[in-house]
């Protein structure tokens, strides 16, 4: 263990520069004075690690110091190669730079490392696109991304249902969702979400801001995600479903939904089950529900069974004998 945690002090100082005790003994989960003593340890072998004192101390490694890639552990040093998701990085304009910071950190990995990284590779690819789909490649990407790196705002047109508008938006992060990139961007102090392949056009201004402090991209998209979600479905419907009906019914819906659903466990005379589950648009829940076909009934909402008694009826006119 101690092992383990001289070498997570070693490399945090190496990569943030000065840090304090206090900050070293909550990321290694334990108390200032085992953090004291790992420093005496760490200057016992030879590194040289200096303390400054003042109001903005803490410890530091000496300039120019750097420890080699010693220290990983076979699946840690495979783990770093899953990073290299070639596709995306090509689509933010870093498919160079990606490429050789991957030459060089195997080059830096002991002999011993290099096959297991070079093996972990060739067996896994990232495709981020849904099956049937391509994915999207927004022309406006790589200038975003070095937007987002440079805390510049940009000015946009963007397309939206409601039409296009004018926008100065602050950009905080990109977000990949089924081969489609997303900007989200701070307009007014709030986080809004916009899918870059819907910019019409795009300048970066010469204008800084300062990123919201503590600002969570992955916390944010899991909330945007589930807020959008519950937006769109906030009706429920009752249906039957035939045995394929409900196997298939799962491959249909998304996550939100699945955790929405409730189907009765005893199915009845004819081996169909009751559940409920939510829907948005009667447009929408006509659409997916036909996807079922015969192996569906819908109950209620009454509208939504209508619907769906005119779409069947409209399907009998098109496909039935003249």
């Amino acid at each position: 263990m101690r092992a383990s945690r001289l070498l997570s002090i070693l490399t945090t100082l190496q990569a943030r520069g000065r840090v304090t005790a206090q900050v070293l003994a909550e990321s290694c989960e334990v108390s200032l004075r085992t953090i004291y003593r790992d420093i005496d340890a760490l200057s016992a072998a030879g590194i040289p690690v200096y303390s400054e004192r003042g109001s903005e101390g803490g410890y530091r490694l000496l300039d120019g110091y750097r420890t080699r890639l010693n220290g990983l552990q076979p699946r840690e040093a495979e783990a770093l190669f899953l990073t290299g998701l070639a596709g995306p990085a090509a689509d933010l304009g870093l498919g160079a730079a990606m490429a050789a910071a991957q030459l060089k950190l195997l080059v830096a990995l002991p002999e011993e490392l290099r096959a297991g990284a070079e093996r972990m590779q060739a067996c896994f690819h990232l495709d981020a696109p849904a099956w049937f789909a391509e994915a999207e490649q927004p022309a406006h990407l790589p200038v975003i991304a070095n937007a987002v790196w440079d805390r510049k705002r940009l000015r946009l047109r963007y397309e939206s249902w409601k039409g296009e508008r004018d926008r100065l938006v602050e950009p905080l992060g990109l977000v990949l969702k089924s081969g489609a990139w997303y900007l989200v961007g701070q307009v007014d102090s709030t986080a809004r979400t916009y899918r870059i392949s819907r910019i019409r056009t795009l300048d970066v201004t010469d204008q800084s801001f300062e990123r919201p402090e503590g600002f969570d991209l992955a916390g944010y998209w899991r909330q945007a995600t589930r807020r959008l979600e519950a937006d769109l479905r906030r009706d429920r419907a009752t249906i039957r479903l035939s045995p394929w009906g409900a196997k298939m019914l799962q491959h249909f819906i998304s996550p939100y939904v699945r955790a929405g659903l409730q189907i009765e466990d005893t199915p009845d005379a004819e081996g169909w089950r009751q559940a409920s589950l939510p829907i948005g648009s009667l447009y929408e829940a006509t659409s997916d529900f036909l996807r079922l076909g015969a192996e569906v009934e819908v109950l209620e909402p009454p509208a939504l069974r209508a619907r769906m008694a005119e779409a069947a009826q409209g399907l009998g006119r098109l496909y039935g004998s003249e």
